[in-house]
């Protein structure tokens, strides 16, 4: 059956029977955090290590992506074939460094997945990489503002999370102070963190200290605390690809089930900035595509940059109805042992936010959950995991679904 969708997205056909084109087959996932490392060695070290987990050897890898959003965090910009010091055998492969913001490490994801349908080859290593803290606060702010429209929002104070103090400004005059609910998402996150070995902060802040002001927990933009914030964070996370085929001989193995990707426009003042539509499309799009419904999944893990991003997105992806996001959290639905789990890791708000390891660890702690190998971060019989990753305000949207190959 084919998938008919009109100018609203409204879905009349869909396809039962999805065809599966790439699978998940190896993985590696540094702990994020302020590191020692440059950006060097951990590339290397999360290549080496994906690809041996993946049971081929480096001379097998047709191609390389690596997401990096780079050049405003480190002074070397031109990083694809820094993916070769991992192994002398990668040498004269194709290797091609991807960037869409804060979405790059999904971009990379899905460019991998592109090339294995063309069939351009069959063994793909995706890397995602960054080093956020060699430079200062203010710097890290003016580098994240990169990714706004400068024409319109250069001069917003406090670099991003001042674009989504304002955006937060702007949801609560529409439905009314959330700051509870938002509390809720910090504190969820942060307890989900502490399970999670590669979080950035592995403690339990609990719903008091997300809620209310305090010397630790300052304003840092509009309504925005800093527990309402990601961590600038430094990390690198690594998969291997191969078709299904291939997959069905190794260890392991993940498949995608469906994918999307849409962009919106740049400037905020082109689009209502508290519905993110972007978000909504690719869902209905990545949904469609697999013959799912929201319902099917067994968790998520979704871009929280901040804790407003989190909200907005329940209302995005189709769990509430436009203002009534905290519903959601207040009946425990995204808890870990909720209808749909959200962020069973910690999402970026626990675990960090290297821009661009950020999609890829997203893809490797699903691939863990819907394998049952998370560990004290599982999800009770999760066996569909969607991931939501963004870049800018819901400019670049990415949705993956995956599910284990069997």
């Amino acid at each position: 059956m084919s998938e008919i969708l009109d100018n609203n997205l409204k879905i009349i056909t869909i396809f039962k029977e999805p065809i599966l084109t790439a699978c998940i087959v190896g993985w590696s996932h540094l702990p994020f955090g302020k590191k020692q490392d440059d950006v060097e060695s951990m590339i290397a070290k999360v290549a080496a290590e994906a690809v041996h987990d993946s049971g081929f050897e480096p001379r097998d890898v047709d191609a390389i992506y690596l997401g990096h959003f780079g050049g405003a965090f480190s002074s070397q910009g031109f990083t694809s074939s820094l993916v070769l010091q991992a192994s002398p055998e990668f040498r004269f492969k194709p290797a091609t460094r991807i960037e869409n913001a804060c979405a790059t490490g999904s971009a990379a994801v899905h460019q991998g997945v592109d090339f294995i349908e063309a069939g351009r080859g069959k063994v793909v290593l995706v890397v995602g990489v960054e080093k956020m803290t060699d430079i200062d606060n203010k710097s890290v702010g003016e580098a994240l503002l990169t990714a706004s429209y400068l024409k319109e929002e250069a001069g917003v104070q406090g670099g991003f999370a001042g674009v989504f103090g304002q955006i937060t400004q702007a949801y609560f005059q529409k439905y009314g102070d959330q700051s509870d609910a938002l509390a809720h998402i910090a504190a969820k996150n942060h307890k989900n963190g502490v399970e999670n070995p590669f979080a950035q902060i592995r403690k339990d802040l609990g719903f008091g200290f997300c809620r209310n002001v305090s010397e630790k927990n300052p304003i840092v933009s509009g309504p925005l605390k800093r527990t309402d914030c990601s961590l600038v964070s430094d990390g690198a996370a690594a998969i291997v690809l191969t078709n299904v085929d291939t997959a069905f001989g190794c260890q392991k193995a993940v498949a995608i089930r469906a994918r999307a990707h849409v962009n919106d426009f740049l400037p905020m003042s082109k689009r209502n900035v508290i519905e993110f539509e972007g978000c909504s499309r690719a869902w209905a799009l990545a949904l469609a595509s697999a013959g799912l419904t929201l319902d099917d999944l067994s968790l998520v893990e979704t871009h929280d940059c901040f804790t407003i991003a989190e909200l907005i997105e329940y209302e995005a992806m189709g769990l509430a109805k436009p203002g009534q996001g905290a519903q959601v959290i207040a009946e425990g639905i995204t808890q870990k042992n909720g209808k749909l789990p959200i962020n069973p890791s910690g999402g970026l708000k626990a675990k960090g936010h290297p821009i661009g390891a950020t999609g890829i660890s997203m893809h490797v702690l699903t691939a863990m959950q819907v394998r049952g190998d998370a560990g004290s971060m599982q999800v009770e019989g999760a066996n569909l995991g969607g991931i939501f990753n963004m870049g800018g305000v819901a400019v670049a949207n990415y949705v993956s679904i995956l599910e284990p190959l069997r």
